[in-house]
């Protein structure tokens, strides 16, 4: 899996993007109009992230961003600072490319940054959480919709059968959160009381308040 932004010379074009819908509102669009919805927020998201001065991916782990800088620099004139929540890069004595306070806590240990071919920054962040996509890498920056990120197969597949049962069961949380909706275990405790009642006829729930 990759959620993937990338940098830009300031040359892309502005797109707009569509006000977000709760999701009653969503559920009230037809297919082709949920299909024009999704397609004009990936659009803006792509240019949103395109803008950004750098690139960046994500696994469930880590996220890998890569800073361009001018070819020949070197390591010694660089300052790159990775805290346990906040990040800092830029040539020193100069204003930083980016900066700003981190989505979620790193493993400070292991997160790392390297200068590969006398150019590009290439930076890994080990997330502290590994069971949840980052909107961002810092707050600052436009957010990607994480409802729409998957493992990729593979990994996924490679996966033993309870690691995987946990992640697709995250997966499917913080897209019901994100929508509004139940979690899987706010749907099974819903189940339970139906189920409840049914044995139970007799009971009456007309005044019960029941919270998940």
């Amino acid at each position: 899996m990759s959620a993937e932004a990338s940098s830009s010379t300031g040359d892309t074009p502005s797109i707009s993007k569509p006000k977000e819908l709760t999701a009653s509102q969503y559920d009230e669009l037809s297919v082709p109009e949920r299909q024009a919805y999704d397609s004009a927020r990936a659009a803006a998201q792509a240019a949103e992230q395109e803008a950004l001065p750098y690139k960046w991916d994500q696994t469930l782990q880590n996220i890998s961003v890569l800073v361009d800088f001018e070819k020949g620099t070197r390591a010694k004139e660089l300052d790159v600072v990775i805290k346990r929540r906040s990040i800092k890069v830029g040539r020193k004595g100069k204003e930083p490319v980016f900066s700003g306070e981190l989505f979620k806590d790193v493993v400070e240990d292991d997160s790392t940054w390297s200068l590969e071919d006398s150019q590009t920054v290439s930076i890994h962040l080990e997330k502290q959480n590994q069971s949840e996509w980052w909107p961002h890498v810092v707050t600052s920056a436009p957010k990607i919709d994480t409802t729409k990120l998957v493992p990729e197969n593979s990994k996924l597949s490679d996966l033993d059968g309870e690691t995987r049962a946990m992640v697709e069961k995250m997966m499917f949380d913080n897209r019901q959160k994100a929508l509004g909706k139940p979690t899987s275990d706010q749907l099974k405790q819903s189940e339970a009381l139906d189920k409840f009642k049914q044995q139970h006829p007799e009971m009456d729930f007309s005044n019960a308040k029941v919270n998940f």
